[in-house]
């Protein structure tokens, strides 16, 4: 939709081919349905460190819209924005006009892409699921659709990847890229949960932690950690440490064996930690071990912690020995869980992998290899941890290739 809008912006007849029934069902999904629009971190050259390696390409993009401009976008056109917690960017509920304010934030953004299309006329064929690309001479020729050919001078692949497949994003770019002559490098869920081989996660409840850090090692050598909120699942861990790390596992697993490292209590060292440990033992001395833990840990946890420990849950907390105090304490800033995989495509927010960056100008977006194709999105080898930029790799992207094809830019 912000390529459509912004090649119509250029004076361009546009001709937007949509493959659902409506057109943003997988929008209408981000930051639980709240759209986490962007990120208002200030230092760019720390925005682009966010996407890793590949956030250099990004350079050119974000020169000619900025997460800055892509807030004043949105400002523009009826969406008032706040900041909330680690810079994210949110659409403000409490400045909606009249009409918007039982709507969603994802909707709101849903309808200013809409409308943006709509003032540019951008004609919309939805429920046309394209078949394949004809190709002549190094150039797209047309579209095949179930019903029909579709002809046009330039074409703009914005797909996305394979993530949540059920709202239609399926990998049906990557054929086409392909076709063209692109290098597909291999897509794998990120921002995902990870499974872990341990079973006793399921005693957490889907407990949501916060302020934990979380270290990942492989072979025992760390490797990343982070600082957060996470959750165990019935099959492992997810939130937002575990998903921003997420990406990278596959990687890791090649190398050798991952585990997560879990810290309940970082911002206490060993020692003062055991002092609160015995004082809450102390405090609670009449009760049993595992009913003496209620200061210490969050009740649902309780369950899990005592699968863990060596103190029996019915032991006397004043016949705690110093020796299993000191083990237990130990356990809380000590929580190991083996890596065995992600989560499936059905359940990651984005995809890492896709069309290769060296055969797409970063400028233009345009292929190198295909003079009327450009790309946006989550197509490109392209992604970031949460917090908003990955949507601003779709807006970025996809205005700088509406633009470029706008102005006839070939490649």
């Amino acid at each position: 939709m912000m390529a459509a809008g912004r090649a119509a912006e250029m004076g361009e007849r546009v001709l937007l081919v949509e493959k659902n029934d409506s057109l943003g069902e997988k929008l209408l999904l981000a930051g639980k349905r709240r759209c986490n629009m962007t990120n208002a971190e200030p230092d760019m050259e720390h925005f682009l460190s966010r996407y890793g390696e590949n956030g250099r390409f990004l350079h050119g993009a974000f020169s000619r819209f900025s997460p800055a401009e892509t807030v004043a976008f949105f400002n523009r056109n009826g969406i008032k924005t706040k900041v909330e917690r680690g810079n994210r960017v949110f659409p403000d509920e409490s400045a909606a006009g009249e009409g918007q304010k039982k709507k969603i934030g994802a909707q709101r953004v849903l309808d200013c892409l809409l409308l943006y299309c709509k003032k540019g006329n951008v004609r919309i064929l939805r429920k046309s699921p394209v078949k394949a690309m004809k190709l002549k001479n190094g150039r797209i020729e047309r579209l095949v659709t179930g019903v029909e050919e579709l002809l046009a001078d330039r074409y703009i692949l914005a797909t996305g990847g394979k993530s949540y497949p059920k709202t239609g994003s399926t990998g049906d770019g990557y054929r086409f890229a392909a076709q063209a002559g692109h290098t597909i490098v291999e897509p794998t869920p990120a921002i995902v949960p990870v499974r872990t081989q341990e079973s006793w996660v399921k005693l957490a409840g889907n407990f949501n932690l916060r302020n934990v850090r979380l270290t990942a090692t492989v072979n025992d050598r760390k490797v990343d950690e982070r600082f957060g909120e996470m959750e165990f699942t019935n099959f492992g861990v997810s939130g937002p440490i575990v998903m921003d790390m997420s990406s990278s596992v596959p990687g890791w697993m090649k190398m050798g064996t991952v585990r997560f490292v879990l810290d309940m209590k970082p911002a206490l060292d060993e020692e003062v930690l055991l002092s609160r440990v015995e004082r809450d033992l102390e405090k609670y001395r009449d009760r049993d071990f595992g009913r003496a833990l209620v200061d210490i840990l969050p009740s649902a946890m309780i369950p899990m912690f005592l699968e863990l420990s060596d103190v029996p849950p019915d032991k006397p907390a004043a016949c705690v020995s110093p020796e299993e105090r000191l083990d237990f304490t130990r356990l809380l800033k000590n929580v190991v869980l083996t890596v065995n995989g992600l989560w499936s495509f059905d359940h990651a927010i984005v995809t890492k992998g896709g069309v290769d960056l060296k055969e797409v100008d970063p400028a233009t977006l345009c292929s190198k290899l295909c003079e009327n194709l450009y790309f946006a999105g989550e197509i490109l080898n392209l992604n970031g941890p949460t917090g908003g930029f990955n949507l601003q790799v779709c807006w970025s992207t996809g205005y700088v290739a509406g633009q470029s094809a706008g102005r006839i830019i070939l490649c």
